[in-house]
This record gives structure tokens, sequence and C-alpha cells, in this order.
């Protein structure tokens, strides 16, 4: 009997010191917030933005190029157009004119690395040296830090994109629709695919550093105004993101097939080097 009274005691000591420490927990676990009540982290990755109008964005790649870009700047300047140049800072560093011109003329600059590398095959601290090169170099040029980088091939991982955004502030930039302008097939065939991909908030990616893509741009850009469409920076076209609306489920017919998902701008990354 000694026993089991002893027994029971202990037992009544733990169960008020459950009870106890249990009572203490719950206002801290009540006044957590819940991650799924919790609100959308904000955006930091695009490749297209949904917008209430014909917006889209043109991008080009890889330059300045002494001959190349200061002609592109001609034809964008006839149509009062706005375009964002995503620059190496090699070629940044070594035609700074060009650079403050683009900038001078409204048009927006974007960091595209120092050296053109795959960053997905780099570490954290040589991704660094190539930004802060870039970004260096452009601010040099044009008296500004830029808001924006586009990682070369368009290759970046999740987790990478997080720290540069938070170390940089940067906004990462990739593309829908891609001429493979790189691949050099002509200027007729770049207009028409251009053209042809090109949907309101579309960011379109292209390169001032090929001959025949500078070529197109006459036809592409008359042929992309008569369409109705209006030209703005990447960040413009950003400002101006509304919230996309999923179409009902019952909309569906059972047998049309569901409307394709937008291509992710990996899915058109070049599997060869641009230049």
């Amino acid at each position: 009997m000694l026993f089991l009274g002893r027994a029971l005691g202990v037992l009544g000591v733990l169960l008020f010191a459950l009870t106890a420490s249990a009572q203490t927990a719950e206002p801290s676990a009540a006044g957590a917030p819940e991650i799924r009540n919790s609100p959308a982290a904000p955006r930091i990755s695009f490749n297209y933005v949904h917008v209430d109008g014909s917006y889209i964005a043109l991008t080009f790649d890889d330059g300045p190029q002494q001959k190349l870009t200061p002609k592109l700047l001609d034809l964008l300047a006839q149509h009062h157009i706005k375009a964002t140049f995503f620059v190496v800072g090699q070629n940044a560093a070594e035609y700074p004119d060009i650079v403050a011109r683009a900038a001078r003329e409204g048009h927006e600059i974007g960091n595209h690395t120092w050296s053109h590398p795959n960053l997905a095959k780099m570490s954290d601290e040589n991704i660094r040296r190539q930004l802060r090169q870039t970004d260096d170099a452009i601010k040099q040029a044009t008296g500004k830090h830029p808001t924006l980088m586009r990682p070369p091939y368009g290759n970046l991982s999740t987790r990478q994109k997080q720290w540069i955004h938070q170390e940089f502030g940067y906004r990462i930039v990739l593309w829908d629709v891609d001429p493979l302008d790189w691949k050099r097939p002509g200027p007729n065939v770049i207009c028409n695919r251009i053209v042809k991909e090109t949907r309101p908030g579309s960011i379109v990616l292209s390169h001032d550093i090929h001959p025949g893509t500078i070529a197109a741009m006459h036809d592409t850009l008359d042929q992309l105004e008569a369409k109705g469409f209006k030209f703005v920076t990447v960040s413009e076209l950003i400002a101006m993101a509304k919230p996309e609306t999923p179409a009902p489920s019952t909309a569906r017919s059972q047998t049309a097939p569901a409307p394709a998902a937008h291509p992710q701008a990996t899915a058109a990354v070049p599997t060869m080097p641009t230049r």
C-alpha cells in the first residue's frame, strides 16, 4: 500500500507538470501566424507579366556592341520606343558612352554578369564578383546602380535567385519570347518568330550583338506596332502587373485540351553560348 501511494503521488506530480507546461505553451502557439494564412512573398523572378493592356517589354542582351548597338538605339529613337538592355560588364566597361547614351535616352540598363558565364555552375563568391563588377561598370557609365539582372542562358537556381535578390535587391528577369536569334536564322525568321509569339505582357529576348537581329528590328517594330502593342521597360511592365484570375474549371470542355501553360523561360534557354 505504501508503494502504491508513493506511485500515485509521483503520477500526480507528473500530470500537474504536463498540464502547466501545456498552458504555458498555448498562448505562444496560438499567437504564432500559420504559414498558410501568411501573405504571399513578393515575386522576384519574371518571364512574363500579366497586364491590363497590350504592353510588352523588348530586351536586348550581351552588348553593348560598338557598331550595332548605336544603330539599334537610332531605330528605337525613330519609333519612340524604350527598351531594356542587359549588358555584359566587360562590354559596358569598354563602351561606357554607349551605355550612357542608352540610359540618357530612357532605356533601362540591367546586369548580365561580367563575362557571361553559367552562374548555376559557379560558387556564390564568384557570382558576387561577376555581379559587382558589372554593377560598378553600369554605375560608372550611367550614375545609377541597376535594379534588374538576367542570368546568362537563364540558368539560376531558386536558392541563387533568393540570395541574389536579398543581397543586391535585383529582380531576376527571364523571358517568354525567344526568336533564337543567336543561331542567326536570318532577319525574316527572327521577325516572324517575335511577331507570332508576342502577346500582352511578354518579355521579348533578343541580342544586340548580331547583325541579323538589328536588321530584323525594322520590320519587327513595324509589325508589332501594327498589332497595337505598346513598348515599355521591364520595370515599367512589372509595375503594371495585375493578379491573374484562374479560369473556372467548369469552363473546360472534356473533349477539348486544357490551355497550355505559359512556357517558362528556362524551357527556351539555349544550350550553347550565345556569342
